[in-house]
């Protein structure tokens, strides 16, 4: 059995059983899906270990003695993982149970957790070095707002790391996994491919100045931007 047709499996093994609970589920509200799914988030996180491996080392090096700023942290592993490297890290979350999850356990003392919807953050101009928001962008309605939020808080000359989920047209591993995650309640507001998602990131004011394609069970591009002139 190849790599690929083990990752599909599993998709259609953990797409089923989302759908199936997402089925008696009736989320009112854009939050209560990640509510929903907090307990097993984690669980899902493990079938993309080795690229979540690679982003750390990533994101590590970026953030040296920073003040960072985390969106859409989900249950914490990102700013658990790079923490160490940041002089302060806040991260944030807008779904109450995802923060409850992350704040589980030892946590670094640089690190602290808080809610925050992306779009309209609750922080003074000019208060970070450096934003993270990682595979978020392509499930917010409007990402240009986040973006613009992002640019409002970010102090000059500061980096905004953006790796995010890319469709690959054709790529029958990536259209599985697409699928099985919409009919699980996860839906894609903007699919964007390995072209198409940098340049929206500079059509919005940044420059990018790092990217790598990472393979994973859907395929992702790891961005790292500054402010454009």
């Amino acid at each position: 059995m190849t790599k690929t047709t083990k990752a599909i499996l599993a998709a259609c093994g953990i797409g089923a059983a989302g759908y199936a609970v997402y089925r008696s589920y009736k989320p009112k509200r854009a939050c209560d899906i990640w509510n929903f799914y907090a307990p097993v988030y984690n669980t899902f996180m493990k079938t993309n270990h080795a690229l979540y491996e690679e982003m750390y080392w990533r994101i590590h090096a970026a953030i040296q003695g920073k003040r960072t700023l985390e969106l859409c942290t989900g249950t914490g592993l990102i700013a658990r993982h790079v923490a160490d490297a940041a002089a302060e890290m806040v991260a944030t979350d807008f779904a109450e149970k995802m923060l409850a999850e992350a704040r589980k356990g030892e946590l670094p003392d640089n690190l602290s957790f808080q809610k925050a919807d992306a779009t309209a953050l609750p922080f003074a101009n000019d208060s970070f070095d450096a934003v993270i928001i990682s595979n978020a962008l392509h499930i917010i309605p409007n990402p240009e707002q986040a973006l613009a939020e992002i640019h409002r808080v970010m102090r000059p000359g500061g980096v905004l790391i953006a790796p995010n989920f890319v469709h690959r047209e054709g790529d029958l591993q990536t259209g599985v996994w697409s699928k099985l995650l919409t009919a699980a309640g996860i839906v894609f507001a903007v699919e964007w491919d390995a072209d198409s998602y940098p340049a929206f990131l500079e059509r919005n004011g940044w420059r990018v100045r790092e990217k790598a394609v990472l393979e994973a069970s859907i395929p992702l591009v790891y961005a790292e931007c500054e402010e454009a002139d």
